[in-house]
């Protein structure tokens, strides 16, 4: 199918990318929109996986106040440059992760930052109510994992549903700003207060 400078044009305009990176999507798509659209993002993610990598120094720290007072985010998000820190989507991103925090309460903003103790102590709780339920010995490992990454799923911002957005994960959020920004963003370090917790 031979593609057009319209379909190109189209493409560019709903995705923002090159016009050299529309046409060869649209060719290995065989001339499909949707298919053009996915295969762009796709190499979009890579491309974020690959800015991973580079340092994160500039950025923003977020304050935000929610519910009259009760809930307070304090919030330092990072990426590469001045420029790109004083940028509208930039900002955008930090604001949206400030309100994800004080709605859904994440303990830690990565997998691998979740206190060991944390987990056995969930792992604990399935396995017991597993039993409590009659469940066989053989499914309640099983059930254990499910448990846990229904956990993880909850209290891991990276992995948190997008209060906004059912359809994709923060991390996903996250990807799509570091490609449309074209650097890296690092979500450094939150806290989250609520009005008469007690504090560590």
């Amino acid at each position: 199918m031979a593609i057009t400078t319209e379909m190109v044009k189209k493409l560019r305009e709903a995705t923002s990318t090159g016009v050299l990176d529309c046409r060869n999507a649209l060719e290995q798509a065989g001339g499909d929109f949707d298919k053009a659209v996915d295969f762009l993002r796709e190499k979009g993610l890579a491309q974020a996986v690959k800015r991973a990598t580079r340092v994160a120094s500039e950025g923003v720290v977020e304050l935000y106040s929610h519910g009259n007072g009760r809930v307070g985010v304090m919030l330092e998000v990072n990426c590469e440059t001045d420029f790109v820190s004083r940028s509208e989507a930039f900002r955008k991103l930090a604001h949206e992760l400030a309100l994800q925090i004080a709605a859904s309460a994440p303990i830690c903003i990565r997998e691998k930052d979740l206190p060991a103790e944390a987990l056995e102590h969930e792992a604990e709780i399935a396995s017991a109510k597993a039993r409590e339920e009659g469940k066989p010995e053989v499914i309640i490992p099983k059930i254990v994992e499910g448990y846990l990454e229904k956990y993880k799923n909850e209290v891991v911002l990276l992995r948190q549903i997008y209060i906004r957005d059912e359809s994709i994960i923060i991390q996903d959020l996250v990807n799509q700003t570091v490609v449309s920004l074209g650097e890296n963003v690092v979500i450094r370090r939150f806290v989250r207060w609520e009005l008469g917790e007690e504090s560590d």
